[in-house]
């Protein structure tokens, strides 16, 4: 792993809890012989543009396994309401070690499938010096994703920052019915991948829940209220998170 072209130096951080409502131990469980977390750091691992990846964990059990398999893994609090939290505190202790980056990227501990094309994509973002929150989008074209709650949509501007996001359809279509609202606007969803200049990460890892974020239960909700951008990137690779047991019987042909 190499510096990143642009020549700011980028680290990816996996934040992985065990205790987990709908699934817990996630990030041990194996899927075809080999942990979630492995092979989420495996992936990550791929992409050239990252000079570190390191796990960020609050449990025992998660940091004697990835160091098992010769992963970089470092401790942080169990206080952390959420993951970008949980990656500032690594980025704080990296840094009294004497070890900086300009960009940290938030790589989800729950999606085996990670491509390293996608976090080269997030992190290109940067290239742009005024970004300071970087994230990823997707076309939406299924009805049922588009009205899900569970899909998150965004609305972005001309040049791709994010305008708002949402758990409902945005934008409202007037004057159509709801079947022809796919054919009438591009409409997008959200591809849960961030990366953050390490300095805007202090500070957003500062601010308290803000209300449409309470509203939605959207973390970027308050980054948007308090005024930080989010320029996004279009991606068409689909991810596929675990969040429940129930969902590893997405995982097919993975080896």
């Amino acid at each position: 792993m190499a510096s990143s072209d642009n020549g700011l130096k980028v680290i990816g951080v996996i934040p992985a809890r065990y205790a987990s409502t709908r699934f817990p131990g996630k990030p041990l469980v194996e899927i075809s012989g080999v942990s979630m977390i492995q092979r989420v750091y495996r992936q990550a691992s791929l992409c050239r543009r990252l000079s570190a990846v390191v796990v960020a964990t609050d449990d025992e059990r998660i940091f004697s396994h990835v160091a098992g398999f010769g992963g970089r893994v470092m401790m942080t609090g169990s206080h952390h309401p959420s993951g970008t939290d949980r990656i500032a505190e690594t980025i704080r202790k990296l840094a009294g070690s004497g070890e900086h980056y300009d960009i940290a990227v938030n790589i989800q501990g729950d999606e085996p499938y990670i491509r390293p094309e996608q976090i080269e994509l997030v992190i290109n973002l940067f290239n742009n010096p005024e970004t300071m929150i970087g994230t990823l989008i997707k076309a939406i074209g299924k009805a049922e994703n588009l009205f899900n709650p569970n899909v998150v949509k965004v609305v972005t501007d001309k040049d791709g920052k994010a305008l708002l996001f949402s758990r409902s359809p945005i934008p409202h279509i007037r004057q159509k019915p709801q079947e022809e609202w796919l054919s009438a606007f591009a409409f997008h969803k959200h591809i849960g991948i961030y990366a953050y200049r390490t300095h805007i990460l202090e500070e957003i890892s500062k601010l308290p829940p803000a209300p449409p974020e309470t509203a939605e239960s959207l973390e970027q909700l308050r980054w948007l209220w308090n005024g930080y951008s989010i320029h996004t990137g279009v991606t068409d690779f689909e991810t596929i998170g675990i969040d429940t047991p129930e969902d590893l019987s997405k995982l097919t042909n993975i080896a």
